[in-house]
């Protein structure tokens, strides 16, 4: 089912009520000020890191900067790409080794993707164990590893990357220590000691390994210790890894560059305090400790140069190529095999961080001057000035604007899609007359095309200015535009501030251009700032959890509706009570916020879960309405002051009574005989081995859906989505044992109640294919027991005939019998009631007013998967 909604919706999740806490352990402290204690180390490092460059940066010219950076040959940035694929490649076997480690057999081109994505990914945002983590778990799970598996591969990278990055640094400081001393103000033999001893600490850990299997951490843990052989290789391979990337940095440096050994210790620092303070790929941080540690061996203009170089070509270059790579194994495959899909699936994370790189870039590129070789290309192009300063403007509020919709890309939303990329095409168009920044458009353009490869990813519909960001998100965004002010003050400080700059407008005026740019920036954070924090709050968005998912999916185990297992589909939003016991599931678009059916579980939980979702809504400035409604729960909507709308007649089949006999029922025994003559045979699927037929689910799937012209729908409407596949039986067609059709079964452990969501058939099936597996369904969930068999609802049927019904009924009439154009309404009716059905009235629950008309309108919307999606067949 597809992803609901402009924007996620509110964590109505609450656990279940607590036992009373039992008595605390002494060392129960440590958790809760854990947090607490690493956000303090992180914030005193980076303080500490700023007033030791503040007086180490003032004699440092921007100018300087640039001049370092054009000076470094394309032999030394060829060499620095080699070393740089050196690395990625040693952080490959990282995974190799951890996959040996949990006994885990992985295809090689399956391990080098998933290392190089996830690398890719955490070194660029940092947070490796939760960005490289989440790669490894999707790629993993569908190289069918368990969740432990998972997980121990996990710790055994980060573990890895500590014992590695210490062995890189003890060997650098007994190499080096002679030269180190003097920077540390510390004895040369204190150092070789110190690293002495980390370096037999480490020997130790080896013959520990070979000595014992398991070691206990505290009373409770325990943790299996790597073969010996295992343990010496990783070491091995942490340190080549580390050696290479600290190449790729020390190559760029000029010809007198840092003693090597000295280098490699204080890379290893650098690489420490950038993991310690949690910044985002370190940014900053790194830097500093790195000018900090080359002062009087490396001019400061010199290091900067590399360590921008640095970023580029370890950090982003590497980045784009993941992406690239990803979006391409989508080309090249077809997404068939569950890896494939698994590894797509990771696009919208990496076009995410891309543009964060691509708004970064866009806000310090315009704060900063324009090179010689720019300035005179544009006079001599006599490009006119007015162009000049409104490209740069313009460009860097795109950058602001990519800051803002790289949230959403994150998310699939659709509408950030959009935005990002016209946002890429105007940033790459506006990058020349800006200042002919080639670089500039080169990235912009290749966002734009990664964007179009990617659509198909982005399949939330969402609402761009319905999104609101976290605190958290809005405190990082003035971080980067206090981080682009600084860069502003740093390139010109040399010129002094006067009011005149505001109004110079000449080509040559380049700090009064810079000037009124950031402050354009600084003007439009602020007023989105200002709108986000004092707009109507309407919910702290987030989707269901794989553990809510499968809460949830045990209550609806229980339950004899099988319209509860639409809750599965995670394209809704799921309040539960809270003892746990029962939920309702939602959708949220625009100010509708839409409960599907209503409650689900424990009825003496309905009311208070129907009271709280309308109160949640209210006080969301949104409008609370329940969709589908049965006639015998309306007293929980009115007891809430909603209004009770007929929506129309849901049909169900008494499967004890069912045969194929009767005139009725001749389309089904002559699609059913036909069938058979035809070849069919029909199977029924159970959740364990859908996954094995999925590529040829999804094969029929795509065919059914091209040639119908459709595309997926969402929230009450089946939609092909393999995590929900997998979740209950399918029944398929084969013919000449290849899929021809299929249908997924709707069935709960009650055994009472059961349905079918979608059914889809290739072109080529032949006819009467689909009346040949209706009706081998029916009669297989008679045979299992099933009570009754829900054919859905027959929209506007059955609305009252008499002069005194209500308006809305009036109007429900009159669309069942004129508004075939718009939808089949008498046809399907006429449909359903060839099974001789037994029909039940269905509702919509809403406020008063003109509101059953909005949420309708918001319904469709989120049913046709956005705007587009309505009129769509």
């Amino acid at each position: 089912m597809s992803d609901v909604g402009a924007t996620k919706a509110v964590r109505a999740t609450e656990a279940p009520q607590a036992a009373k806490p039992a008595e605390r352990r002494p060392n129960e402290w440590w958790p809760r000020v854990r947090p607490v204690v690493v956000f303090g180390l992180a914030a005193l490092l980076c303080v500490l890191v700023g007033v030791s460059l503040r007086g180490l940066l003032r004699e440092v010219r921007y100018e300087e900067v640039m001049l370092a950076v054009k000076q470094t040959s394309d032999w030394h940035i060829a060499l620095a790409v080699l070393t740089t694929a050196a690395s990625y490649l040693a952080l490959s076997a990282y995974d190799f080794s951890a996959l040996h480690y949990v006994h885990a057999r992985v295809g090689r081109g399956t391990v080098f993707l998933t290392s190089f994505v996830a690398y890719a990914l955490s070194n660029t945002i940092g947070l490796g164990p939760l960005t490289g983590g989440a790669v490894r778990t999707r790629i993993y799970t569908a190289a069918k590893l368990t969740p432990h598996q998972i997980a121990q591969v996990i710790v055994f990278n980060a573990a890895a990357f500590g014992l590695g990055i210490a062995a890189f640094g003890a060997l650098g400081l007994l190499w080096g220590a002679t030269q180190v001393a003097p920077l540390l103000h510390v004895p040369a033999i204190v150092l070789q000691v110190l690293s002495g001893v980390t370096l037999a600490a480490l020997v130790a850990f080896v013959v520990l390994c070979a000595k014992r299997r398991v070691i206990g951490i505290g009373a409770r843990l325990t943790l299996r210790l790597p073969p010996p052989g295992l343990a010496a290789r990783q070491l091995v391979i942490s340190a080549l890894e580390l050696g290479a990337s600290a190449a790729t940095l020390w190559i760029l440096l000029p010809s007198d560059r840092i003693p090597l050994p000295t280098f490699m210790t204080f890379y290893a620092i650098a690489i420490g305090a950038s993991i310690i303070s949690h910044v985002p790929g370190g940014v900053g941080v790194f830097e500093a400790v790195m000018l900090l540690a080359s002062g009087g061996q490396v001019t400061p203009d010199a290091m900067l140069g590399a360590l921008l170089l640095n970023r580029g070509i370890y950090y982003v270059l590497p980045l784009v190529l993941a992406t690239f790579m990803v979006l391409t194994y989508e080309l090249r495959t077809g997404v068939a095999a569950p890896i494939g899909r698994a590894a797509v699936l990771l696009s919208p994370r990496l076009l995410a961080a891309l543009a964060l790189v691509a708004g970064a870039w866009l806000l310090v590129s315009g704060v900063t001057p324009l090179t010689e070789d720019a300035k005179q290309m544009l006079a001599a192009l006599e490009v006119p000035l007015p162009l000049i300063e409104a490209s740069n403007f313009l460009g860097s509020v795109a950058g602001l604007g990519f800051l803002l919709v790289a949230r959403g890309l994150f998310h699939r939303l659709d509408a950030a899609w959009w935005a990002a990329l016209g946002l890429s095409i105007v940033s790459a168009v506006l990058a020349l007359p800006k200042g002919i920044a080639l670089n500039e458009a080169a990235l912009l353009t290749t966002l734009a095309i990664l964007l179009v490869i990617s659509r198909r990813q982005f399949d939330r519909p969402s609402s761009l200015f319905s999104q609101r960001l976290e605190p958290e998100w809005l405190l990082a965004l003035g971080v980067v535009v206090v981080a682009s002010a600084w860069v502003l003050f740093f390139a010109y400080q040399e010129v002094g501030y006067t009011n005149r700059l505001w109004w110079q407008y000449e080509l040559d005026a380049e700090a009064p251009r810079s000037l009124r740019t950031l402050l354009g920036v600084v003007l439009t954070a602020l007023a989105f700032s200002l709108w986000q924090l004092l707009r109507p709050q309407r919910g702290d968005m987030t989707w269901p959890s794989d553990e809510e998912l499968e809460r949830a999916a045990a209550i609806v185990r229980a339950n004899p509706a099988a319209e509860g297992c639409y809750a599965l589909t995670g394209d809704k939003h799921l309040l539960f009570s809270p003892s746990g016991k029962s939920f309702l599931m939602f959708g949220k678009q625009a100010r509708s916020w839409i409960s599907l059916f209503g409650p689900m579980g424990e009825r003496s939980e309905w009311p208070d879960l129907v009271w709280r979702f309308v109160e949640m809504a209210n006080a969301h400035g949104g409008r609370a309405a329940f969709y589908q409604v049965r006639p015998a729960s309306l007293p929980l909507y009115l007891d809430c002051g909603l209004k009770v709308f007929k929506l129309g007649e849901h049909a169900h089949i008494e499967l004890r009574e069912f045969d194929l006999k009767g005139a009725k029922r001749a389309n089904l025994r002559s699609g059913m005989n036909r069938g058979v003559r035809e070849g069919l045979v029909f199977e029924v699927l159970p959740p364990a081995e859908v996954e094995a037929a999925m590529a040829e689910l999804q094969a029929v799937s795509d065919a059914w859906l091209g040639a119908q012209k459709m595309r997926e729908k969402g929230f009450s409407v089946g939609r092909f989505e393999p995590d929900y596949l997998r979740r209950y039986p399918v029944a398929v067609a084969r013919r000449e044992g290849r899929i021809v059709a299929f249908a997924n079964l709707l069935v709960t452990d009650a055994s009472e109640e059961a349905s079918v969501d979608l059914m889809r058939y290739l072109p080529e099936a032949p006819p009467g294919t689909m009346d040949f597996l209706f009706a081998k369904v029916l009669l297989h969930l008679q045979a299992e027991g099933f009570q009754r068999f829900g054919l859905g609802m027959s929209p506007m049927a059955g609305m009252a005939k008499r002069r005194r019904a209500p308006r809305w009924q009036k109007a429900g009439r009159l669309l069942f019998q004129y508004g075939e154009r718009f939808y089949s309404f008498r046809g399907l009716h006429s449909f359903k009631d060839k099974f001789e059905p037994v029909w039940e009235a269905r509702y919509l629950a809403a406020p008063g007013a003109l509101a059953p008309v909005l949420v309708l309108l918001d319904l469709a919307t989120m049913i046709g998967s956005g705007v587009k999606g309505v009129d769509a067949k």
